[in-house]
């Protein structure tokens, strides 16, 4: 073959790489819905709409503090930069209100908006991409029956080449699958049920997975741990607490309540979980709680549980032990003796028995707010009271104490990480 005809097969591969890559990248704009239109539901979609909502935690990510619900607008940091939550209300100029269900099944199953365009993967569609056709069409019937709210959403604030939106077709060539889950026949059907929730629509895995450099959640490494708002998500694949390990029973009861008399009490934006699930049914809440559970004998084997008395004797500065027993001591005893707190012996807290210290000093810096109205887990913040050596000194003592494991390196970042987050749980 002679040189020129290599280099026109050359360029032939170039150009129908790139009419492939076009193809791959552009989709059509899906035409609006007209303003007209009668949109239609009958009450057990809706209400199925409103269970599954609540799975997804779907509020709480559309919903700025004190702005109206699926509104839009809340600020998402991430690694690439800001983005802001869309306004799901049916509003015709600044929400879904000329969404049809088609261009709302493509967002969740595909990742692209009505438009056309890329959605950036901060909204979960890897995991939404395995919610059914009927469970869809049940979200859509409850979010185009909420009232209509104008809310117009910042522009994102990405760094480059972050920004540009056609980049997301090439992270989804290497992190979207979109096969559906097939029924495990070995499982019993909650074990299925559970598994279906927590993969597709409650995308569990988008906080409890290590992500790698682009982002994407690292295969082979599911629920081994992640980070979420600055808070690390622990692993749900292995028990860090030998002292009690989970039951379905407890865990089901701590995802419906945000807390357990064993392991203690959700913070930071897992109480935002514990909240929505606290209203969903409790079957479902059950039989995620039973794949979960699951999860935890592919895990490691849990670490050395602490003495039998739940401490270890620690030489502290008097200055911190004066701090850790007028602060700390009359709740956090070593008894498991729960009082109006709900405060658990910190033998059994998974925040000190943790890697890294940043949910140990979130809590110190900001405390759990009580938010149910019959009473609930609660603690001070400590922000405005505490200095940062004090807090570390705090920290240190009560992972001495209480973890049998060594001393954190990272106690002075995560308490100028938390500090400039300005983190509230």
């Amino acid at each position: 073959m002679s040189f020129r005809r290599v280099v026109y097969a050359l360029a032939g591969v170039c150009v129908l790489v790139v009419i492939a890559g076009f193809a791959w990248i552009w989709h059509p704009a899906i035409a609006p819905l007209a303003a007209d239109g009668k949109r239609t539901f009958d009450r057990k979609t809706i209400d199925l709409g409103v269970e599954l909502a609540l799975i997804g935690n779907c509020s709480d990510c559309h919903t700025t503090e004190g702005g109206a619900s699926y509104a839009g607008g809340r600020k998402l940091p991430t690694p690439f930069g800001t983005i802001y939550a869309s306004n799901l209300t049916p509003d015709a100029d600044t929400g879904l209100g000329k969404w049809s269900e088609e261009a709302f099944r493509r967002a969740m199953h595909e990742g692209v908006d009505r438009e056309g365009r890329q959605l950036y993967p901060a909204f979960p569609y890897d995991h939404f991409t395995k919610a059914t056709a009927e469970d869809v069409h049940a979200l859509y019937a409850f979010l185009m029956t909420r009232p209509a709210v104008r809310n117009v959403i910042p522009a994102n604030q990405l760094n480059f080449p972050f920004n540009f939106r056609p980049l997301v077709a090439g992270w989804k060539l290497l992190f979207l699958s979109q096969a559906a889950l097939e029924p495990d026949g070995s499982k019993s059907p909650e074990w299925n049920r559970g598994r279906y929730l927590v993969e597709g629509l409650g995308h569990c895995g988008s906080c409890h997975t290590p992500r790698n450099a682009l982002g994407g959640e690292k295969k082979g490494s599911s629920y081994a741990g992640g980070v979420a708002e600055g808070w690390n998500a622990p692993p749900l694949n292995a028990t860090l607490v030998s002292a009690h390990q989970w039951k379905v029973d407890q865990l089901a009861e701590y995802l419906s309540t945000g807390w357990h008399q064993l392991h203690g009490a959700a913070a930071g934006p897992m109480a935002d979980v514990t909240k929505n699930l606290g209203q969903a049914s409790k079957q479902d809440v059950h039989a995620i709680a039973a794949y979960i559970n699951s999860l935890a004998a592919q895990g490691e084997a849990a670490k050395s549980a602490p003495p039998a008395d739940g401490s270890t004797v620690v030489n502290a500065p008097a200055e911190v032990m004066a701090i850790y027993n007028g602060a700390c001591a009359k709740c956090h005893n070593d008894r498991n003796n729960v009082g109006p707190s709900k405060a658990l012996p910190l033998s059994l807290s998974t925040a000190v028995h943790q890697a890294e210290s940043a949910n140990t000093v979130r809590v110190i810096l900001h405390g759990i707010q009580s938010y149910r109205t019959g009473g609930g887990p609660y603690m001070p913040a400590f922000d405005g009271i505490l200095t940062d050596d004090q807090i570390a000194s705090l920290a240190q003592y009560v992972r001495a104490r209480y973890s049998g494991q060594p001393q954190w390196t990272d106690v002075n970042v995560q308490i100028a990480k938390s500090r400039q987050e300005g983190v509230q749980p």
